[in-house]
């Protein structure tokens, strides 16, 4: 098991804390519940479509040609910016997914705020994220008791976050920076 300082080390490069975009849930939600955007998926053709790519683009899942056509290499981007924003991997874009690629971060709610006495699969995709870039090495359980709280504050503190070992939408963020 590596010390905290350890994880500092080798953990910094990952997210440039600086850039991390200032937001508050008020704001996001009413600027994204605004947003009303049509669903897509393999097959469909047009406008939306090639938005839908250019964010994509943007956000460095999809390097083809932006041609209006949802393909299977852009089911397969859908697919992995849904796995790195915590969405299900459908490869479907519905209101979640359009608002994830809007704001670039996990949509909270429905993503959930979690902290000490949560439970279930949330719980362990932060237990998991973590583990994987050293700051958790544990059972993952989807029990966050202290040891994940912990782990959760070591990560915050490394990220330039407020160490309140909760895991609201600016640590959902990071974390979605992350490779998991």
């Amino acid at each position: 098991m590596q010390t905290q300082e350890g994880n500092k080390q080798q953990n910094n490069h990952l997210i440039d804390a600086a850039n991390l975009p200032s937001f508050s849930i008020a704001e996001t939600t009413s600027t994204l519940m605004r947003l009303s955007k049509p669903v897509l998926r393999k097959g469909d053709t047009g406008e939306a479509v090639e938005e839908l790519q250019g964010l994509l683009r943007y956000w460095d899942f999809y390097y083809d040609v932006i041609d209006g056509i949802f393909s299977e290499e852009v089911e397969w981007a859908v697919k992995a910016y849904q796995h790195r924003v915590y969405l299900e991997e459908d490869g479907i874009v519905g209101q979640l997914t359009w608002k994830a690629l809007y704001s670039g971060a996990p949509p909270v709610p429905p993503i959930p705020v979690l902290s000490r006495g949560s439970h279930g699969k949330y719980v362990r995709m932060v237990q998991r994220t973590l583990s994987l870039h050293g700051y958790y090495s544990f059972d993952i359980d989807g029990d966050f008791g202290p040891i994940t709280e912990v782990a959760v504050r070591a990560f915050q503190l490394d990220m330039a976050l407020v160490q309140d070992g909760v895991v609201g939408p600016r640590t959902w963020h990071a974390l979605s920076k992350l490779y998991h």
